[in-house]
């Protein structure tokens, strides 16, 4: 009696301007395009509600291209969400948001092919890029189902609503257990924030080519001292040695300064390569000479995000093995289904990176997966603003283990989170370098949006 089916899809974008640019995979992006998703659904007894997902396509992330300019890889994702869309429309079974995406994510792929085909790329669209694409329509489904039985979404995975164990969708080594053996019903209250020094972003005053003087922080110091800053996440480039120590050094000693000057004396850092790494003997001679020049911020690093490339069957000699002895090595562009998982577990990796841009569903399944499998865990955004930040922290939230949350849109695109700030204050203005999470326990998945 709790089934629902899919009455209406409607989708939107927004398009917005980076504070700052930011680097990823060696590219330089300013901008970005939201897409919005709202979903109309009913039960069998005739009562309705309409959800509503969001994520920002980040198409340099998800299909990063050398063939490609920017313009073609987002205009096929919109093709892929376009063709997903339909999809969903369409469908007219009853049943759980994870029953229904399970369904029909099969058919996802099969029209990311054809909107390739379609659009003469000249090399197929992502898995990945599929997945993100298909995301926010995942999140509307969830986020209506929420809804319609007055609750909040993380309610709404107990065997009362989702009766089969994760066997019927992992696997028969998953029989007999369930996903609410893994995802908690109610928030952490209050989760430290990972902060992103950007490959570009000023460390100090000498940095800055020009203030922009638009109100918010403009180098390290600043955000540590506005935010109270315990966590932060390092970008480097993978492919300069040299810079990449050295920039792991000049944070240190910035860091160390500003901390002193608030009084903090405990703080972390993460180290994201974005696969730029050629193999696992760059990664741990960096870690040897960082412990060299500054043994106190190499203490401080808690994990490293997946060095080298994204392709694991295709580099499977890139093994992680001794670098995990050092530090977990997170699996994060080659995550994206139980397969890739068990490849990266073999391959050394011994941590795991989940994100809502990878759709809810997956996350949750894949999340009882990880903690299974006993890993270390994350939960990473895509500098997502707005609903999709209160998504993807709901996301991190909810699943135990989980150390620290990121939240990157309040540092480059800030205007796409003005309508929610009033309303999540928590979420949106950091202060002793927490976000209070503890406030997501709104129906669906949380966020209030006129449908």
């Amino acid at each position: 009696m709790t089934a629902i089916r899919i009455d209406d899809i409607r989708f939107g974008y927004e398009d917005y301007r980076y504070r700052t640019p930011i680097k990823f995979g060696g590219v330089a992006l300013d901008r970005v395009s939201i897409l919005n998703v709202h979903c109309r659904v009913s039960t069998r007894t005739g009562k309705s509600a309409t959800g509503f997902g969001s994520m920002p396509l980040s198409n340099v992330w998800a299909f990063p291209s050398r063939q490609l300019p920017y313009e073609s890889t987002l205009a096929a994702m919109k093709a892929v969400a376009e063709r997903v869309a339909g999809i969903v429309g369409a469908c007219k079974e009853y049943g759980h948001p994870i029953d229904l995406t399970h369904l029909l994510e099969p058919s996802f792929f099969k029209a990311a092919t054809g909107a390739g085909e379609q659009l003469q790329l000249a090399e197929p669209i992502p898995p990945l890029a599929t997945l993100v694409s298909a995301s926010p329509f995942d999140a509307a489904l969830h986020d209506a189902f929420g809804k319609v039985h007055g609750l909040n979404c993380y309610h709404t995975y107990g065997r009362d609503f989702l009766p089969d164990d994760l066997g019927h969708y992992l696997g028969p080594e998953y029989r007999g257990l369930h996903l609410e053996q893994f995802i908690a019903r109610e928030p952490q209250p209050t989760m430290p924030l990972y902060h992103l020094i950007g490959a570009l972003d000023a460390l100090e005053d000498a940095d800055l080519p020009k203030r922009l003087n638009d109100g918010y922080p403009e180098t390290l110091p600043e955000w540590i001292a506005a935010d109270g800053l315990t966590h932060l996440k390092i970008k480097l480039n993978g492919d300069d040695l040299s810079w990449d120590v050295e920039r792991v050094v000049r944070v240190e000693r910035v860091s160390a300064e500003a901390q002193a000057r608030c009084g903090c004396e405990r703080w972390v850092y993460s180290l994201d390569f974005n696969e730029r790494c050629q193999g696992v003997a760059y990664l741990l001679e960096f870690l040897r000479k960082v412990q060299e020049r500054a043994p106190q911020g190499f203490a401080r690093i808690q994990y490293i995000e997946q060095p080298t490339g994204r392709d694991l069957k295709a580099n499977r000699g890139n093994v992680m093995h001794e670098a995990s002895k050092i530090r977990p090595v997170v699996i994060d562009e080659s995550f994206i289904d139980l397969e890739s998982l068990k490849l990266a577990q073999e391959m050394g990796y011994t941590g795991a990176a989940l994100k809502a841009c990878k759709g809810q569903s997956q996350s949750l399944l894949l999340a009882a997966a990880a903690q299974k499998a006993g890993l270390f865990l994350c939960v990473q955004d895509l500098s997502c603003p707005g609903a999709s930040l209160i998504h993807s922290a709901g996301l991190a939230a909810h699943v135990p283990g989980v150390a620290a949350i990121e939240a990157n849109s309040r540092q480059y695109v800030p205007a796409a989170n003005v309508p929610w700030e009033g309303r999540f204050p928590g979420l949106f203005r950091i202060k002793d370098g927490v976000m209070a999470t503890g406030q997501l326990t709104g129906l669906g998945l949380g966020a209030v949006m006129e449908s």
